[in-house]
C-alpha cells in the first residue's frame, strides 16, 4: 500500500527509472583479477584437538581431529511429536512463492522501495532478493528449462525462467534509486554497512548469473553480454562509499579497537557493528570489482583529492587487513556468555566525554550488556567464510561451526522432554530460533528482521568449498576439509527444516509469514502455559523498546532527545483484539511486515540451500 503521495522529483525519478530499463545499453565491466595478496601468519604446525581456541591460526591443510558436526545433538523425536505436522512442502517452489509474495505485496516498483521498511531494514531486504537471484540462477528448475529449450527449440522454456530474473532484477534496479542513500549517510554505522553488503550481494549474483548463462557467448558480439553488467560499477560505488564512512567508526582511544555503534549517543561497541565491518570488510577484500567514480559524496575522505574520490582497485590488502584485525579484536573482547553466544555489547565504565571536563572513565569496555539477539550470532558467519577464502587458514570455518552448534544447542534442539523443549532455552524453545520479543508480540521492525539475518548469513557460511589450488586467491579447499565441511553443514539440515516448516505454518491466507516461528509448531492447538522468556538481568532490549534515557546510553544534554536510533515498540501499533489467541497470534503488535516476509523467505533460502541442494 502506497502510504505518501508522488513528489513531482519523485514522479521524474520513477520516469528516468523506466527510460533505463526501457533503452539498456549494454557495457564492459572490470573483472574480477585476483592480485594473490595474503597476510603473513604465524600458524601452528598441529591442529588442535578440540574446539575451544578459536583464535588460533592453523594451516588449512591440516584437518580437525573430528567433523565440526559431530557433536550437534539429533533431535530423537519424529516430527508428530515436535508438533510439526504440516504436510512435506518443496524448499524451492515455497522460495519462489516466499519472494513473490513479499515482492508483490510490500515493494513499489514506481518509488523504488517497500514503503513500510525503514532504511536499514530495506537493505537487508534488498539483499535476500539479490541472495534469491542467485539461488534461482543455479536451480535445476532454471538448468532444466534452458536444457528443455535447446532440445525442443522452444525458446518459451528460455524466456520462463530468464523473465523472473529479469523481474526481480529490475526491483534491484529500482531500489538502487529509491533508497534513501544521503539519509543513511547520516545514520549509525551499522546501518551504513547493510548497505555495502547489500550492493555487494547484487554484483555477485550479476556475475553468477553472467558466468552460468552468458560466459560462453561473450565475445561474439556486444549484445551477448548480459545487460546487468553494467550497473555493477554504479553498485561498486555505492558500496565503497558507505563503506568508507562506516570505516570511521573503528575507534582505538577506548578498549584497544573496536567499532562504535553510533556517533549520537555514548560510546557503545555492540556486536552487530563489529560483525558488520569484519563481514563488509572481508567481503569488500573479495568481491569488490574496484571504482573508478570520482563523484565527490565524500570531500573529507582521505581517500579524496580535490575534492573527488582516487580510484579504487580490487582486492586491496588494506580491506584483509581491517577483516582480520576487527576479528582479532572481537574474539579477545570478552562478548560471549556461558552458552557460547554473543551478547550485545560493552559501554564504557564512567565515560563523560561530552563536554570540556569530560572524562573518558576506565577508557575499557567493562560494563557489559547481557541481551542476546538471534542476528548477534549470524553477520559474523559469513565474515568468517570471507576470511577463510581470504587467508586459507581453516581455524575461521571452525569458530563458525562452532557458533553455529551453539546456536543450535540454545533453542533446544535434541531435548526429548516435551515438557522441557518447551522452555526458554538461551535464544528459542522446541528447536525453534526465536527473538525474546516473539511470544509477547511486541517486537519492533528491529526484531522482526532478526531471524531472517542469521539464516541468511548461515546459508552463506555453509556454501560448499570450492575444491582446487590452494595457493590461489580466494583460495580453494583440500577434497577433506572440503568433506568435513559439507558434512557438518549436512548435519544441520534436520534444523534447518525443523525451523522452515514452523515458519511456514504463521503464513495466512495470503502467504504471509508471521514473525513468531514457534508458534507455527502449535498451531491451532492449545499454546503452552510456559511461554516466557528468560530476559537477562543486565540486558537492555533497546532494539525493541528503544534506546534508555540515561547517561549510559546518551549525551548528557540530550537525554530527551529523538534519534535514528530510537524505535517504534511494536506494542504500540497492537490492534485492540491483538491478545486474541484463538485468531492470530501472529497478528499481535506489528503483525505481518515485510521484515516478517523477508524471514520466511531467508530461512527458506537456507533450507534449499543448505539443507536440499549443499549449494549456500
Amino acid at each position: 500500500m502506497i502510504t505518501r503521495s508522488a513528489s513531482p522529483r519523485a514522479t521524474r525519478k520513477a520516469c528516468f527509472l523506466y527510460s533505463c530499463l526501457l533503452l539498456l545499453a549494454f557495457g564492459n565491466v572490470h573483472g574480477l583479477q585476483l592480485d594473490g595478496a595474503r597476510l603473513a601468519r604465524n600458524a601452528p604446525s598441529t591442529p588442535p584437538t578440540s574446539f575451544e581456541s578459536p583464535s588460533t591460526l592453523v594451516n588449512q591443510n591440516e584437518l580437525p581431529s573430528s567433523q565440526w558436526g559431530s557433536i550437534i545433538p539429533q533431535a530423537q523425536q519424529s516430527r508428530q511429536e515436535r508438533g510439526s505436522t504440516v504436510e512435506s512442502f518443496k524448499s524451492f517452489p515455497a522460495l519462489l512463492d516466499a519472494l513473490d509474495v513479499m515482492q508483490s505485496s510490500y515493494f513499489e516498483v514506481w518509488q523504488g522501495i517497500w514503503p513500510k521498511a525503514i532504511d536499514w531494514t530495506a537493505a537487508v531486504v534488498g539483499t535476500y532478493v539479490s541472495a534469491s537471484l542467485s539461488a534461482i540462477t543455479r536451480s535445476d528448475w532454471y538448468r532444466d528449462e534452458v536444457a528443455a529449450a535447446t532440445v525442443l527449440r522452444s525458446p518459451h522454456n528460455v524466456t520462463i525462467p530468464e523473465n523472473l530474473i529479469n523481474k526481480y532484477f529490475s526491483h534491484t534496479l529500482s531500489f538502487y534509486y529509491g533508497e534513501h542513500a544521503f539519509a543513511l549517510r547520516g545514520q549509525a554505522f551499522d546501518d551504513m554497512l547493510w548497505v555495502v553488503l547489500g550492493w555487494l550481494e547484487s554484483i555477485k549474483f550479476i556475475s553468477l548469473h553472467s558466468d552460468l548463462h552468458y560466459k560462453s557467448l561473450e565475445g561474439l558480439n556486444e549484445s551477448s553480454i548480459w545487460y546487468a553488467r553494467q550497473f555493477i560499477p554504479a553498485f561498486a560505488h555505492r558500496a565503497r562509499v558507505f563503506y568508507d564512512l562506516a570505516s570511521k567508526g573503528w575507534d582505538t582511544s577506548l578498549c584497544d579497537g573496536g567499532m562504535i555503534w553510533s556517533p549520537y549517543l555514548t560510546p557503545y561497541k555492540n556486536a552487530i557493528t563489529n560483525q558488520l565491518y569484519i563481514s563488509a570488510s572481508v567481503s569488500m577484500y573479495l568481491h569488490f570489482p574496484g571504482d573508478y567514480n570520482s563523484s565527490p559524496f565524500m570531500s573529507t575522505s582521505k581517500d579524496s583529492r580535490d575534492g573527488k574520490l582516487r580510484p579504487a582497485t580490487p582486492h586491496d590488502p588494506k580491506y584483509l587487513e581491517a577483516a582480520v584485525k576487527g576479528y582479532k579484536w572481537l574474539v579477545s573482547s570478552n562478548m560471549t556468555n556461558r552458552k557460547g553466544l554473543f551478547v550485545d555489547g560493552f559501554h564504557i565504565r564512567g565515560w563523560r566525554g561530552d563536554g570540556r571536563n569530560g572524562s573518558t572513565g576506565s577508557g575499557q569496555c567493562d560494563v557489559r550488556d547481557e541481551q542476546v539477539y538471534t542476528y548477534n550470532q549470524g553477520v559474523i558467519l559469513s565474515g568468517l567464510r570471507g576470511l577463510w577464502e581470504a587467508t586459507g587458514a581453516w581455524n575461521y570455518l571452525e569458530d563458525g561451526h562452532k557458533l553455529i552448534r551453539n546456536v543450535i544447542s540454545a533453542t533446544g534442539w535434541g531435548i526429548e522432554d516435551a515438557d522441557e523443549r518447551r522452555k526458554w532455552a538461551g535464544i528459542g524453545r522446541n528447536g525453534i530460533l526465536e527473538e525474546s520479543c516473539d511470544a509477547k508480540g511486541t517486537c519492533s521492525q528491529d526484531g522482526q528482521t532478526f531471524k531472517g539475518i542469521f539464516f541468511h548469513h548461515m546459508t552463506a557460511f555453509c556454501a560448499s568449498l570450492p575444491v582446487g589450488d590452494v595457493k590461489q586467491v580466494p583460495f580453494s579447499a583440500s577434497a577433506d576439509l572440503a568433506s568435513v565441511h559439507t558434512k557438518s553443514c549436512q548435519e544441520y539440515g534436520p534444523w534447518i527444516r525443523h525451523n522452515a516448516e514452523a515458519a511456514y505454518r504463521t503464513r495466512d491466507s495470503k502467504g504471509r509469514f508471521g514473525t513468531w516461528w514457534t508458534y507455527g509448531l502449535w498451531h491451532n492447538d492449545t499454546a503452552p502455559d510456559n511461554i516466557n522468556t528468560e530476559v537477562p538481568d543486565q540486558g537492555t532490549d533497546y532494539r525493541n523498546y528503544g534506546v534508555p534515557k540515561t547517561r549510559l546510553w546518551r549525551f548528557a544534554n540530550h537525554l530527551s532527545e529523538s534519534f535514528p536510533e530510537d524505535v517504534m515498540p511494536g506494542s504500540e501499533v497492537s490492534t485492540p483484539d491483538s491478545q486474541n489467541w484463538s485468531r492470530d497470534p501472529n497478528g499481535r503488535g506489528r503483525g505481518r511486515t515485510v521484515e516478517t516476509q523477508s524471514g520466511g523467505v531467508a530461512v527458506l533460502r537456507a533450507l534449499y540451500g543448505v539443507a536440499d541442494t549443499g549449494w549456500g
